[in-house]
């Protein structure tokens, strides 16, 4: 009977480790996954940030074209920042002569990125064609591309990351490519349209999408 008693008591005792040891398991299991998804953001961080890097590197050795189809949307977070270092970086570029062009979708939204890159001094112009909506990229003096590759597939996905490719032939391809999208308006036409389609008021854009309101009146011919 004793030897009943041991052994149940036994079992008893290898059971409550055992649980002990799976709480333990489950735990460290959690903390793991934790410390893998933190990772995952570190290096997501990470290689947006050279994407942006690549691309303020790439501007500062155009000797006499930038040309760019980027998704123009306004800028969050600490995209902010560089976005300011690209807009420093086009009012450098253009004060040396480097002509500098952007193409974006033809989204109400977009007129803020397009005012602050056409006030830095760039040539801004928007489509709606299918390649502005899924390729995001940059070329430098028809010898150099930057291209940013979203998370997934769709127009608001974020870039990912970069790639920088010293490649004449794509540089050609690119941007003859992106000389074939069609129905392309600069900034004042665009503006225009949206005020014509949507009915509002140039003051409620300048508050929507945070641009000058003086300025944009004398733009919108108001």
């Amino acid at each position: 009977m004793s030897i009943e008693i041991g052994l149940l008591s036994l079992e008893s005792i290898l059971l409550i480790v055992t649980i002990i040891l799976l709480v333990y398991s489950i735990k460290e299991g959690k903390q793991r996954n934790k410390l893998i998804l933190e990772i995952g953001k570190a290096t997501k961080v990470l290689t947006r940030q050279e994407y942006f890097l690549a691309i303020l590197d790439s501007m500062m050795d155009a000797k006499e074209e930038i040309t760019g189809c980027i998704t123009g949307r306004p800028p969050s977070g600490d995209d902010k920042k560089m976005v300011r270092d690209i807009i420093a970086n086009i009012e450098r570029m253009t004060k040396k002569g480097v002509r500098v062009r952007y193409l974006m979708p033809k989204f109400p939204d977009r007129l803020h990125l397009g005012y602050l890159y056409m006030k830095a001094g760039a040539e801004v112009l928007y489509s709606s064609c299918l390649m502005v909506h899924n390729v995001r990229f940059i070329v430098i003096d028809d010898r150099i591309v930057v291209i940013g590759i979203p998370e997934s597939t769709g127009e608001k996905e974020a870039t990912k990351k970069g790639y920088r490719i010293p490649s004449e032939g794509l540089a050609i391809v690119l941007k003859n490519y992106l000389e074939t999208c069609e129905q392309q308006s600069n900034f004042t036409e665009d503006l225009k349209a949206v005020i014509g389609q949507t009915g509002a008021t140039p003051e409620h854009i300048a508050r929507e999408y945070r641009i000058d309101e003086e300025e944009l009146k004398k733009l919108a011919g108001t």
